[in-house]
């Protein structure tokens, strides 16, 4: 055979590694038949001849050099088998403590005997053949092999192949097969671990013996979770976070609480101590933190913590407050964390520095894939509105939900599966090996400062008692418990490990375990001789009465006109889209006499005069740019380059941020940012959009359990805003109404206003009377049922007048109506948009005799406007009827809420009624002709329009369907 041309020089030195087996692969092929072989190789081989077998020197064996074909296969199989230990590697890990799983059928592909290959053949091998830049201390393919087995079947196991990003993979595979990365830990850093368990797991104990039978979610199985986040908080603080975002669920809490934010054991001790009698009390509240509020159980409560270094604060932790719906607070965490990256001080969009904070959530294993929103939080991680530059995601994995095994709760095999789907990398890791535990979180928190992308740790532990400390779980798995009773425990096995290697002496761990013991004992001592008392202060969570609170929220008409100047002017070449131009450039007259205000300008008056007065914004929603509507348009695309402008960012004067996202679709993670990116930033005016407003009944549990509770549990104060479309166009079920009713039965305590409003006008006042609010105690969340066919109809315009006077209304007068209230009989009180379809009737039928009819728009339905209603009622001394008037079923709507009410009200002898739909199980009916209908004889019954009138408006059935 022709000797080659030297490797380097010749054009084979662009292979190497495993792409050089797979091109001897294809010249294998290509031997035994050229017509199999696709013909740029047949090109390749037929000019350049056999490929190498890499250097010269590198040593293989002599058949290689010769061209042996056999030796050629083993090459190709033995890169194989490298390749696959990275991918597939931890299918034979040592990731489980209780050695529960059993072989996986892929882990065969990590077995040289999978590819016919023996000891002798590796052996023969050189390593630089099948691992490119191996360490220098791997000789050989057999070197290799052990190596990469070391690397991913140990305590620790990686799962990196579903990561696409080249740069990524090589630099995580590296980092997996380096020794020296992460460092070992030293000695005095070991020791440090050591004190950390006993502490950990004596907390649980002590807890476990002194209140028997209470609650407490054990960490046992898992403790070495709290020394990872030790560990994680250290590196972020290294790396210059200056606020450490956490949150979890319940299981572990109450140690996490203790041990990394700093919660006195006394303060957990009375907690529990003063925890009522369970015979007579069952629930799970504690007296100890319930003092004339509504409290939380104490292990759903979050918490802050100065890290500091002398009298400087080098970093915060924040635990956010949790309910049982597990997770849930993943959004809100993430909302925290993009809150205290940005700097809103400046006009245009935030600027963001992802550096000053981290998000780390701890998952449950039945939790992370169980529940969607994780999916949805992971989802936003890299979207623009949304990312904050990475999330160490720890799933605390004890094998089981509640009394659910995996195989009945999840469809994957690792309950971090869904991960991959985001090409988030991950890492399952050993619970009882707890220095692999620390080499995981200093490669996810590297990764995370140099790639600025969430991490996932799977940390594979069990659970040491039921699912509380009440349950016994042996009863459904007696198996697993069986193993669990004869199991030491983390810190024990550590103990002894330290021990073996002559770290410490069994003298030095029980030293630390007494010390400990004492630690624990004199702090529930100080709890019961009463030197530290819980919940001496009664948390504030009654909001303060804002009336008279409120700032002037007109604004004079020569500064609106001059705005309106302002966001009609687009950068010079920045081409409009023709059709909206001219839409737009409608608006250009509307603040002159005689012309009225539309909805969506009243919107970007308020917006551009909030940004003036120096308040940030932040708005999003599934199509907050343009609107759902096609009536927003707060960014506009250049029709030419799809360059993006924001009217917005150009404003004169304007002394803070302005920030406008289209959201995914989805309502639950991106309301719960919102609501955290609110909590976090109190002085931020934020808004959330539905792009529909039943469309929020996907987000129930955040308006459940935090913006409508979160106050009254936890003392979170929020002044969010959530815009809500809502009414009846004959668009069927799905596009009609906002749920009021829901929003309504959730109130309480001043807890939120709720409005349906009417006109342009009312929209501008209570805009810019919330932003008022903003960072005040006496800040609470708006909903708002926002209009469709109102944000065009002229009769919800406004002149331009009504934004220059006046402030919000929460009961407007029917101006039509109202001239002889002494002669009014009948009262209309209504909501929303059933009443511009009334005052339609009204101008239609102008000469039906109105005196004794009147009309009030309840534009704030909570907090109730009482005195405001009664103040209009004291003027109708005929008074004999009040009817409530709605366009909702009779079961839905604003009518259960206002019935009670009005009828505490209305003068003695005056009947409270109803007209509206019939109750119903479905919103709205999908027939445009039914709806049409029902729309008219509601309008027809209110107003007492005669038979005539009445038969005269009844629809054909041939009408037109729904637009």
């Amino acid at each position: 055979m022709a000797a080659q041309e030297p490797y380097r020089d010749s054009i084979w030195s662009n292979y190497h590694g495993p792409n050089l087996g797979y091109i001897q692969e294809k010249y294998e092929q290509y031997l035994q038949d050229p017509e199999t072989v696709e013909p740029r190789y047949r090109e390749l081989f037929t000019v350049s001849g056999p490929p190498p077998l890499g250097p010269q020197a590198a040593g293989a064996p002599e058949q290689m050099v010769a061209g042996d074909t056999a030796w050629l296969l083993k090459a190709v199989r033995a890169a194989k088998l490298i390749a696959n230990i990275r991918i597939y590697g931890h299918l034979a890990a040592d990731i489980d403590p209780l050695e529960r799983e059993t072989r996986h059928s892929l882990a065969k592909a990590i077995e040289p005997s999978s590819y016919d290959l023996t000891r002798e053949d590796l052996l023969a091998l050189p390593a630089s053949l099948i691992w490119e830049n191996a360490p220098s201390d791997v000789k050989t393919a057999w070197d290799a092999y052990h190596r990469m087995r070391q690397a991913y079947t140990k305590t620790i196991a990686y799962e990196f192949g579903h990561v696409h990003d080249e740069q990524e993979l090589r630099w995580l595979n590296s980092q997996a097969e380096s020794p020296s990365s992460p460092a070992p830990l030293t000695a005095g850093e070991r020791k440090e671990l050591l004190k950390r368990l006993i502490e950990v797991e004596q907390f649980e104990t002590f807890l476990h013996k002194t209140f028997v039978g209470q609650k407490r979610f054990s960490l046992e199985g898992n403790d070495v979770l709290v020394p990872m986040l030790d560990e994680i908080v250290r590196a972020a603080a290294h790396d210059g976070a200056e606020h450490i975002l956490m949150g979890m669920a319940h299981r572990g809490r109450l140690n996490v609480l203790a041990h990394i934010l700093g919660k006195p054991y006394e303060i957990i001790f009375s907690e529990f101590h003063h925890s009522p009698n369970k015979e007579l009390f069952p629930s799970e509240g504690s007296m100890g933190i319930n003092y004339g509020w509504t409290g939380d159980v104490k292990y759903h409560l979050g918490a802050d913590r100065a890290v500091r270094e002398g009298e400087t604060v080098r970093t915060r932790l924040t635990l956010a407050n949790n309910p049982s719906h597990l997770e849930f607070v993943n959004p809100v965490v993430e909302g925290f964390a993009r809150a205290a990256q940005e700097d809103r001080r400046t006009p245009g969009l935030p600027v963001q520095d992802t550096n000053k904070s981290m998000a780390v959530l701890m998952h449950g294993d039945a939790a992370f894939p169980g529940e969607g929103i994780v999916a949805e939080t992971l989802n936003i991680s890299k979207l623009q509105g949304y990312q904050n530059g990475g999330t160490i995601h720890i799933i605390v994995n004890n094998r089981i939900g509640f009394t659910t095994e995996s195989e009945d709760s999840r469809s994957t095999h690792y309950a971090s599966d869904l991960a991959k789907g985001y090409e988030i990398p991950v890492v399952h890791v050993n619970a009882d090996d707890p220095e692999a535990c620390i080499a995981a979180v200093r490669l996810a928190s590297a990764y995370r400062h140099k790639f600025k992308k969430d991490f996932l740790i799977d940390l594979v532990g069990y659970r040491r008692h039921g699912h509380n400390e009440m349950d016994d779980p042996e009863t459904t798995q007696p198996l697993v418990y069986g193993r669990v009773k004869s199991h030491p425990t983390v810190y024990r096995l550590y103990a002894q490990r330290l021990e073996r290697e002559q770290i410490v002496t069994r003298e030095d761990a029980e030293r630390f375990c007494s010390e400990n013991e004492r630690v624990l004992q004199e702090a529930f001592d100080r709890m019961k001789e009463g030197k530290h008392k819980n919940g001496e202060t009664k948390p504030s969570v009654t909001l303060p009465d804002p009336q008279g609170a409120y700032p002037v929220t007109a604004v004079p008409l020569t500064r609106l006109r001059e705005i309106n100047r302002t966001l009609l002017d687009v950068p010079p070449g920045f081409k409009v889209y023709p059709k909206l131009a001219r839409i737009l450039q409608r608006r250009k007259d509307l603040l002159n006499d005689g012309e009225k205000v539309e909805w969506a300008l009243a919107e970007a008056l308020a917006f551009a005069t909030i940004l003036q007065d120096g308040t940030p914004i932040r708005i999003s929603g599934q199509d907050a740019q343009r609107g759902t509507f096609a009536q927003r348009h707060l960014v506009l695309h250049d029709s030419e380059t799809g360059a993006l402008f924001s009217p917005l960012h150009q404003l004169k004067d304007a002394a803070a941020s302005f920030g406008v996202y289209n959201s995914p679709l989805s309502e639950a993670s991106v309301l719960g940012y919102e609501y955290g990116y609110n909590v976090f930033a109190p002085e931020t005016f934020v808004i959330w959009e539905a792009q529909y407003g039943d469309f929020a009944n996907a987000a129930q549990v955040i308006f459940d359990q935090f913006i409508s509770a979160g106050r009254a549990k936890w003392t979170q104060r929020s002044n969010l805003v959530i815009l809500l479309p809502h009414g009846y166009e004959g668009q069927g079920p799905e596009h009609s109404s906002g749920r009021l009713e829901r929003y309504l039965q959730l109130s309480a305590e001043e807890n939120w206003t709720v409005a349906n409003l009417t006109s342009a006008s009312q929209y501008f006042h209570l805009l810019r009377r919330q932003a008022s609010l903003c960072g005040k105690p006496e800040a609470r969340p708006l909903v708002i049922m926002t209009p469709k066919s109102l944000l065009r109809n002229p009769r919800s315009a406004s002149p331009g007048s009504e934004l220059a006077s006046g402030e919000f209304q929460p009961v407007l007068p029917e101006p039509l109506l109202g001239s002889q209230p002494a002669s009014v009989k009948r009262l209309i009180v209504c909501s929303g948009k059933i009443a511009v379809d009334l005052q339609t009737e009204l101008e239609t039928a102008r000469e039906q005799d109105w005196s004794g009819v009147h009309i009030l728009r309840l534009e704030q339905l909570y907090p109730f406007p009482e005195s405001e209603l009664a103040a209009h009622l004291s003027t109708f001394s005929s008074l004999k009827e009040i009817v409530w008037v709605q366009e909702e079923p009779k079961n839905m709507g604003g009518w259960s809420y206002a019935e009670p009410r009005l009828r505490g009200i209305a003068p003695e002898g005056t009947t409270v009624s109803y007209i509206g739909r019939p109750e119903r199980s479905s919103p709205a009916s999908g027939y445009a002709d039914v709806h049409t209908y029902e729309q008219r004889r509601i309008v027809t019954e209110a107003l007492n329009l005669n038979q005539s009138q009445a038969q005269a408006a009844v629809p054909s059935s041939t009408g037109a369907g729904s637009r």
